[in-house]
């Protein structure tokens, strides 16, 4: 029987070959409805559950501030000019060390701190140093801020952070007001100065194609991501891209799985908003969010659409995922 490229796909992910663009595009076009779907969600778990030996893990994410950002994303309830959340507000300082202090004590194995890309340099450095100092060694420290430089690059692995939050968005500099070229810039400091990236696919929509998805996997595996990401666009009511929908978890389901096959991440696969489908197709890592959540209007999502640490816990738990 002549082989399909499916299988030719397959047979190189086994001989742990980098996959192209045209297999990534490949992968992506595959029907939901059809065998090679369930053959890609097979390869994607199989790998998981081998390589990563069934550890899942816990990242928790405290929002510390909520206020229209200059970002003004268009898909973003924190977007300057599509500002939709129920009040500003400014966590203090006493506030953020309860919250991380509360996470730490429930078992998680990252810490973020997220912030509107107006938020000062200073005072996240300042509150980030205090922070770490909270943090058991085996507990990442990520930050998910704005654009910089490589100066502020080098001060945030000074005070202690391991990594950063940092994409390319689909629609970057079209749907957002963020240059790519400085987004780029970012990517560069934040390697240049020995600190971890976390990358992701997002926010995927109905509107996006699949080569602008597999350029932004392909770009994952440039920097040489070992946390990798998958995240669809929440239509957030009053927001310009709202009307544009949403695709199924099906759909981001599918592109989980060929994201895990092309970019072959080595700590851990991760699907947004968590989705119990998508552990079946190498997920093995979810997010709970603390504070304000851009695709939320609550200033507390975790009072509203954002998971807690003990929902992601037994997620992981269901799907035979070990955590600690």
């Amino acid at each position: 029987m002549a082989k399909t490229a499916i299988n030719r796909i397959m047979e190189k992910v086994d001989r742990n070959e980098d996959l192209t663009r045209e297999d990534a595009l490949e992968l992506l076009n595959i029907s939901n409805e059809s065998a090679d779907f369930y053959c890609l969600l097979e390869k994607a778990n199989f790998l998981s559950r081998t390589e990563f030996k069934n550890r899942g893990y816990i990242f928790a994410q405290i929002g510390l501030n909520s206020a229209p950002c200059p970002g003004n994303c268009k898909f973003c309830s924190l977007a300057r000019s599509n500002y939709t959340i129920e009040a500003e507000i400014e966590k203090t300082e006493p506030e953020i060390l309860q919250e991380a202090q509360t996470a730490i004590g429930q078992g998680i194995d990252a810490l973020f701190l997220m912030t509107t890309a107006n938020y000062d340099n200073e005072k996240f450095l300042k509150i980030s140093e205090k922070v770490k100092a909270l943090l058991p060694e085996d507990v990442k420290f990520i930050a998910n801020i704005g654009d910089f430089d490589d100066v502020i690059a080098g001060r945030l692995k000074a005070v202690g952070f391991t990594g950063v939050y940092h994409i390319v968005r689909l629609g970057e500099g079209t749907d957002t007001d963020l240059p790519v070229a400085q987004r780029i810039a970012t990517l560069d400091a934040i390697k240049g100065a020995g600190l971890e990236l976390i990358y992701c696919v997002e926010p995927i929509g109905p509107e996006h194609t699949y080569e602008q998805m597999a350029d932004e996997m392909l770009r994952a595996r440039h920097y040489g991501v070992d946390v990798m990401a998958c995240m669809k666009r929440v239509g957030v009511p009053g927001t310009p891209l709202f009307d544009k929908g949403e695709i199924t978890d099906l759909e981001l389901t599918k592109i989980v799985a060929a994201a895990r096959l092309v970019t072959r991440p080595k700590t851990s696969m991760n699907v947004h908003e968590p989705k119990a489908m998508a552990l079946l197709a190498g997920v093995n890592q979810l997010y709970a969010e603390i504070g304000v959540n851009p695709r939320d209007c609550a200033v507390e999502t975790s009072d509203n659409r954002g998971f807690s640490i003990a929902n992601v816990r037994e997620m992981l738990r269901q799907a035979n995922y070990i955590t600690k």
